[in-house]
């Protein structure tokens, strides 16, 4: 008999004629980059060797060929994407990697270990080198990318490559003024052009030109000193009354706030040649801003950094850049006593990887100081409170002193009736002291728990900011944009003072843009048709924000037309969403609900404003994403508002807590269209579908067990218990074990590692120290839509049978022999037949003939990719419910994200072969062989 090969070995071996395969595909692919450096696909050819290569080490952990194969492969990216230009010292380098290679094919199975161990002083040589020449070349490439002349800082010194040197503190002063008074600037010229009389507005605008004035001059930014040093004539001149601002001279002063609100953020971002052309640019300002001194107001061409119709809500940097400020000043070199920034690209990434900054009033703070003492006062309480227990713990002790010595005197009756009366004593002591204690006891759990919660809804309160925060930009847009259309339009805007979660601030940015904007576009209709149907020539648009019911509630509402009910049936038809006659039976409401549909709009015509229905689709989406929900009503002649209901906080979700298999589950309280409990005699079936009818609806029924894949419980009450949830389509009754009511959780975000776990989109810790997974409903329904295809569940009114044993069959498509073979050594292991496939193409065809109740797939593979080959698998009726697991060395949150949109059940790294995480997902998917 001849002795089995080990493990190791055969690994090695399978390793060593890929390396020879690959080896012959990179000594092709350099022989091509000799002739052509510029060429594409060789590039990509050897990157794709390269990572195979990289792959197999790995799994025979070779970490020293891992390390050179992954530094040759970098270098190749770095071709292949231009960041640098093939040298013939990069050309040498990579030649006796490919010679390396060549010696580690030819090496005997057994001594391949040894042979990385001797050569380690090569492998690194080479390591060094190749990283080496990358790095040189593109730091050779950014400096030929620095300005050579740049803009004049006071604080600056230039080395011997003329670049740029200042103070990132002063920076982050300067940029923190630009942020604070640009706001007041485009406030007051606002209020100016509605009432040109309110001379109030003009000591704050002179102020706040000044004090970016002075800052400029700090760093020495002579064009931002320039400008706003005109700007600031212009508003002593409005002053002291000698000219009066017109709506032309407010145009050219919101186009110089814009202007120095685009050099802030050029500055920030370091791209300091930029400046120098911004300088050019701002000539035509100066012109214009000269002119309003002067008086000789003509037509002159401003400046266009950004369209209006495209304009969005600028965005500035955080108020407090301190740790921006420190982690810059970690990364700068010191020259002669200041800060240097090596090149703008270290500047970017260096303000890039700071912490996000939050802003807290300092009466939040301080009442959080406040707190946190009585916190801390209370909690002393608790030593003498110990030191008492222990003095009635003693007490016990004597007491139970004296009951031994009434058992030992018992026979004397005298003595006997004496310890009696000292155990009646005692005990009462016992029974008073113990009454204080508890008393005192609740009165000290009365006042932490109120501490606690005050301490609880601060904090809270901290991610909490007025919402006038976010929607400063508002009023500058509307203005604008009104202009551009040829409309008049007031704006109003109530509730500024509002507090929002300061995440939930971020979320609204984009929808009520939209909302603004197809209200101006659509809704409010011009001065002379307003005037024709006997309106004011003036439309009226409201912005309203306020707490309602523990709810944050938004309002857009105009005053224009409204929504053309006909218009839009037809518009339906036209799109054949919906049949003649089911259009004619819809209800306002139900019509209303086909606009957020995504890529629905009534405009005939596709705009730079509107048009492209995309708008109120993003609307509808976010509202859902933070669990609120969006509604529409529209008074034909009056106008139309738009009312966003949602929480006040992500932090804290309200939750409709159930059992299912035992465990508990919660459902986002505002995502719940309704609970009921269900008389099984009001389950109907149709086309062995089950549902229930509620109303003049019909509401299919599904048990969540099937979903969730837990083991099914036998119904034998006569009510079954059902939450119905529903997107924007379908509308499903999920069976669950019992409800156990509503309750506030803490959301806790699942762990990155996990990746996207189906079904759940948080977690949360109850009162009782129990971990619940809160549900994540738009994907529990995809999962309803996928499990429904062509499956059939079992009825709720049924016993579960076991299904037949079956060997189950895998398929594993890898171009890698090492991997594919480890695969299948895991696979077989535990029971399931495999069959391999060597790339896409050779797996499409397999799983078309063949059956398979899984296929495991690599993402980069020759002739058809992982992802090529899950797309077509999802588009094919019998095979779009295959189950499917993407195994790649690719870990990023792109790819996985690419992986599990083209239809991957799971997305593994390669590393899953380390733990159980492989077979866990295999067993999830398909169960055990």
């Amino acid at each position: 008999m001849t002795a089995a090969v080990p493990p190791e070995l055969a690994l090695l071996a399978l390793f060593r004629s890929e390396v020879a395969h690959h080896t012959v595909v990179l000594e092709e692919g350099l022989a091509g980059l000799k002739q052509n450096p510029n060429a594409v696909k060789p590039l990509e050819r050897m990157k794709q060797e390269v990572h195979a290569i990289w792959g197999g080490a790995r799994i025979v952990e070779l970490e020293s060929i891992v390390h050179l194969a992954q530094a040759m492969k970098e270098s190749l990216l770095a071709l292949q994407i231009h960041k640098i230009t093939l040298s013939s010292a990069q050309l040498d380098c990579l030649t006796q990697i490919i010679i390396l290679f060549h010696q580690l094919a030819e090496t005997a199975v057994e001594e391949i270990v040894t042979w990385v161990k001797g050569h380690q002083a090569e492998i690194e040589r080479l390591i060094v080198t190749i990283s080496g020449l990358v790095a040189e070349t593109l730091t050779r490439t950014e400096l030929v990318e620095q300005p050579q002349n740049s803009v004049a800082l006071s604080t600056q010194v230039t080395d011997s490559d003329n670049r740029i040197i200042t103070d990132p503190a002063l920076l982050g002063l300067f940029l923190s003024e630009v942020e604070a008074h640009t706001v007041i600037l485009n406030e007051g010229l606002l209020a100016l052009e509605i009432n040109p009389s309110a001379t109030e507005q003009l000591a704050a605008l002179m102020r706040s030109a000044h004090s970016i004035k002075g800052a400029a001059r700090v760093v020495g930014l002579e064009m931002v000193i320039k400008l706003a040093h005109l700007m600031e004539d212009c508003f002593v001149a409005a002053q002291q009354g000698k000219l009066t601002f017109v709506s032309e001279h407010i145009d050219i002063l919101l186009h110089s706030v814009d202007r120095l609100t685009t050099m802030a953020q050029v500055v920030k971002s370091g791209t300091y040649q930029d400046l120098t052309q911004l300088s050019q640019e701002n000539e035509s300002l100066t012109v214009a801003l000269n002119s309003i001194l002067t008086g000789s107001l003509s037509p002159i061409p401003l400046p266009v950094t950004q369209s209006i119709s495209e304009l969005m809500i600028p965005k500035m940097p955080p108020p407090s850049l301190t740790p921006a400020v420190e982690s810059i000043s970690q990364s700068a070199v010191l020259v002669n006593g200041n800060t240097e920034f090596n090149s703008p690209a270290v500047r970017r990434k260096a303000l890039a990887n700071t912490d996000r900054t939050v802003k807290v009033t300092a009466t939040k703070i301080e009442r959080l100081m406040g707190l946190a003492g009585e916190i801390v006062v209370s909690t002393r309480w608790l030593s003498p409170f110990s030191e008492s227990l222990l003095a009635l713990k003693k007490s016990h002790i004597e007491l139970a002193r004296i009951l031994e010595k009434l058992q030992e005197t018992s026979e004397h009756e005298q003595t006997f009736f004496k310890w009696v009366k000292k155990a009646q004593a005692k005990t009462k002591e016992c029974k008073l002291f113990l009454a204080e204690k508890l008393n005192q006891l609740d009165i000290f759990t009365s006042h932490t728990t109120t501490h606690s919660d005050h301490l609880y809804h601060e904090m809270i309160g901290v991610r909490m900011r007025p919402f006038a925060d976010s929607i400063q930009g508002y009023p500058r847009m509307v203005r604008d944009l009104a202009r551009e259309l040829g409309k008049k339009v007031h704006f109003e805007m109530i509730g500024k003072t509002t507090e929002v979660d300061q995440d939930i601030q971020e979320k609204l940015e984009a929808p009520l843009n939209h909302l603004l904007r197809n209200a101006l576009d659509h809704g409010i209709e011009f001065p002379e048709e307003r005037l024709a149907i006997g309106k004011a020539e003036t439309g009226y648009l409201r912005l309203e924000i306020g707490h309602r019911s523990g709810m944050l509630m938004i309002t857009v509402a105009d005053d224009g037309r409204g929504l053309d009910l006909a218009r839009l049936r037809q518009k339906i038809a036209q799109k054949k969403l919906a049949s003649v006659e089911m259009i004619k039976q819809l209800t306002e409401t139900e019509l209303i609900n086909f606009l957020f549909l995504p890529g629905f709009s009534t405009m005939e015509q596709v705009t730079e404003i509107s048009g492209r229905g995309v708008g109120l689709d993003v609307v509808h989406n976010m509202v859902h994403e933070v669990g609120g929900v969006v509604r529409a009503v529209s008074t034909p002649g009056k106008g139309m508002s738009f009312q966003l209901e949602l929480p006040i906080t992500l932090s804290v979700v309200r939750t409709f807590l159930v059992t299912i298999a035992g465990e508990p589950f919660a459902f986002p309280l505002a995502r719940i269209e309704r609970c009921l409990k269900l008389p099984k005699a009001n389950i109907e079936r149709v086309e062995d579908r089950q549902y229930f009818r509620f109303g003049n609806t019909n509401i299919a029924l599904i048990d969540i067990h099937d979903v969730l894949d837990k083991i099914q419980p036998t119904y034998q009450q006569n009510e079954l218990a059902v939450v119905v949830i529903s997107d924007r389509l379908n509308a499903y009754g999920l069976v669950v074990d019992k409800f156990l009511g509503e309750c506030d959780l803490v959301v806790r975000p699942l762990d990155p590692r996990l990746g996207k776990v189906a079904n759940m989109s948080a977690a949360a810790i109850m009162l009782d120290g129990s971990p619940v997974l809160i549900f994540d409903i738009d994907d529990l329904v995809r999962s309803i839509d996928n499990l429904l295809i062509g499956k059939r569940l079992r009825k709720l009114d049924e016993l579960s049978e076991p299904s037949p044993s079956r060997r189950k069959r895998v398929l594993v498509v890898d171009d890698s022999i090492t991997v594919r073979e480890m695969e299948r050594k895991i696979l077989e292991n535990q029971g399931y037949e495999v069959e391999v496939a060597v790339d896409g193409i050779e797996g499409w065809n397999a799983i078309r003939i063949e059956h398979f109740d899984l296929l495991v797939s690599d993402v980069d593979m020759p002739r058809m990719n992982g992802i090529d080959l899950i797309s077509r698998i999802r588009q094919h009726e019998e095979l779009k419910s295959l189950p499917i697991i993407i195994i790649s060395y690719k870990d990023s949150k792109e790819h996985r994200l690419q992986g599990l949109e083209a239809g991957a059940n799971y997305y593994l790294t390669k590393s899953s072969f380390e733990d159980n995480s492989f077979i866990e997902a295999i067993v999830d998917l398909i169960g055990e062989a």
